[in-house]
């Protein structure tokens, strides 16, 4: 079984220093919501977010959007042998079932996104919820799946391949995969202390949904799926 988690994930509502910018609150406005219920979307809110700490990293929920589409479509999802995770930059955990089916559509998806930070889940029905949110840190998250290793892929890591990464998780029973889910900068040091190791998979930067795509199918190739 893999383990999956974005970390550091540019998905937050419209914090409350900004919501009565004048881009929020016309945006807001446009879609019958209030300002504090919308999600905080760099190509909406570029201007309200420019004086906002670490802005580098937030409003992208289009980032987490792209992974999660490649991740849930994978034959290792399919073969039951993946399980999803994410944790914000704000200190939310995000729990997601497997047989979840993200929509492709952008503005569907931050709809979907709202819902769950505004009620805590996402329902598929009365009982089976297939995102459920709660304020943790990812050191609480780690401690839940209590992975057997854990590894997170950064461009300021330790030189290696999609490849190498891929067979020493595929010897392990419970591997953990920490994935940046945010547009730049690094992988803050918090978020490090938590890996055992950590790879750069590549000689330059990539986007976090290559990444995801990369690894899963590396590993997929070490179970022979």
């Amino acid at each position: 079984m893999l383990n999956l988690t974005f970390v550091e994930t540019s998905l937050e509502l419209v914090p409350p220093e900004i919501i009565h910018h004048p881009a929020v609150k016309r945006n807001a406005k446009r879609r019958g919501k209030r300002a504090e219920e919308s999600l905080l979307d760099r190509s909406l809110h570029h201007y309200a977010m420019i004086k906002l700490a670490d802005s580098e990293k937030r409003g992208r929920p289009d980032i987490f959007q792209y992974c999660l589409l490649l991740a849930f479509g994978s034959p290792l999802n399919r073969a039951d042998q993946l399980r999803v995770y994410a944790n914000t930059l704000q200190g939310y955990s995000i729990r997601i079932d497997p047989e979840t089916r993200p929509p492709r559509d952008g503005t569907r998806f931050n709809s979907l996104m709202e819902q769950l930070f505004l009620n805590g889940k996402v329902l598929l029905d009365s009982v089976k919820p297939l995102m459920t949110l709660k304020r943790e840190k990812l050191s609480q998250l780690k401690e839940s799946i209590a992975p057997s290793k854990t590894i997170a892929l950064s461009s300021h890591g330790k030189p290696s391949s999609f490849h190498e990464v891929s067979q020493m998780l595929s010897q392990e029973e419970n591997p953990l995969v920490l994935i940046g889910a945010y547009p730049n900068g690094p992988m803050d040091e918090a978020t490090l202390s938590q890996a055992d190791e950590v790879y750069s998979v590549h000689p330059e930067p990539l986007e976090a949904w290559t990444v995801t795509s990369r690894i899963i199918y590396e590993y997929e190739k070490s179970l022979e799926l």
